[in-house]
């Protein structure tokens, strides 16, 4: 049986196959329609389908679910992430705060890597939430809890305080302001001896990857880098504006930027951590195991050894994206950490 969800700029087709599953497939009407993945395979129900093509748009419906159902995506960053940086033990039983959860991937994987944990997702955009609350219901999740954010530079009132905050892939995101005024906000309810784990592109990596696809980007100023994105990338609308493509992530971030925003926290010291189990041994190690889950390459074992070499004598993390592990100590610690327990 094939059913078929129609949108104006594509049609979705729908097949049952054995096992229980559906095979989703993405067709084009509209010869500009950028479609990310065009088929998936899910065991997500029609109406949850629906509900995500409704807000993510036909372009970006298999990628959604595929964040959260494949074993190689979101689920093996977020396993490098944390238990890179904390054993399973230090998650056990705990707080952990999903910000910026958007519609409930990184929430889903948290909630089955850490059954015992309480997680609280946090969004600004109701109907993301909304998405996310049929994928909690979908699954059966009692211990998690999904709050919209009352606006991009405030925190739900009465969420209490977490032992583990997790920033997904937000931070590019996040506007210049939000980055100032959120960020201390998000940080101030980490309690002592709590993790911030965070993932950003790199500012200044000579690709920018995330949004436009396009080398250089990322060493222009805004103006010339919305002229060359609107002109060369498919990726990006030719009607968008200097603030829809901050808003998309295309500018990141780094290591100096994120610590000097959490020190303006009154008392707080931020200690980032190394990450030193799973076989990682850095950031770049870090991206290494993220990008190579489907299997090493000549070209990146090759980018992995010069980036060592980069952070051995430049102590630059040169490296696409960037997996941080910032602890919350009171008093302040030394300044970089190993392991949790």
């Amino acid at each position: 049986m094939v059913v078929t969800l129609e949108h104006p700029e594509a049609q979705i087709l729908i097949e049952e196959i054995p096992g229980g599953k559906r095979r989703i497939s993405v067709q084009p009407v509209s010869p500009g329609l950028y479609v990310h993945v065009a088929s998936w395979e899910t065991a997500y129900p029609v109406e949850l389908i629906r509900a995500i093509l409704d807000v993510k748009g036909p372009g970006w419906v298999c990628d959604e679910i595929m964040r959260e159902e494949s074993p190689q995506y979101v689920r093996w960053a977020l396993r490098n992430l944390l238990l890179g940086h904390a054993q399973d033990a230090f998650f056990e039983s705990k707080r952990i705060l999903d910000f910026g959860c958007g519609a409930g991937a990184s929430t889903m994987i948290l909630a089955q890597m850490f059954p015992k944990a309480e997680i609280v997702g946090v969004e600004l955009e109701e109907k993301l939430l909304a998405v996310a609350r049929r994928r909690a219901a979908h699954y059966g999740l009692s211990r998690v809890r999904l709050v919209q954010s009352p606006s991009g530079l405030e925190l739900p009132q009465g969420i209490g305080e977490f032992d583990a905050v997790v920033m997904s892939s937000v931070y590019e995101h996040l506007m210049p302001d939000e980055r100032q005024f959120l960020m201390p906000r998000v940080w101030s309810v980490l309690r002592p001896g709590g993790v911030l784990f965070l993932t950003m592109p790199w500012r200044y990596f000579p690709v920018e990857g995330h949004t436009s696809g396009l080398p250089l980007v990322n060493y222009l100023p805004a103006r010339l880098a919305m002229a060359f994105a609107k002109r060369f990338s498919p990726k990006v609308p030719k009607d968008d504006t200097w603030q829809d493509l901050l808003r998309q992530g295309i500018r990141g971030g780094t290591v100096r930027e994120v610590l000097g925003v959490l020190r303006r926290h009154v008392g707080d010291c931020p200690v980032l951590l190394e990450p030193c189990r799973l076989g990682l041994h850095d950031r770049v190690d870090l991206w290494y195991a993220d990008s190579t889950v489907a299997g090493p390459s000549t070209p990146k074992r090759v980018f992995r050894a010069m980036a060592k070499v980069i952070r051995r004598v430049f102590r630059i993390d040169f490296v696409p994206c960037l997996g941080l592990a910032i602890r919350k100590d009171v008093p302040c610690g030394p300044t970089e950490g190993g392991a949790l327990e």
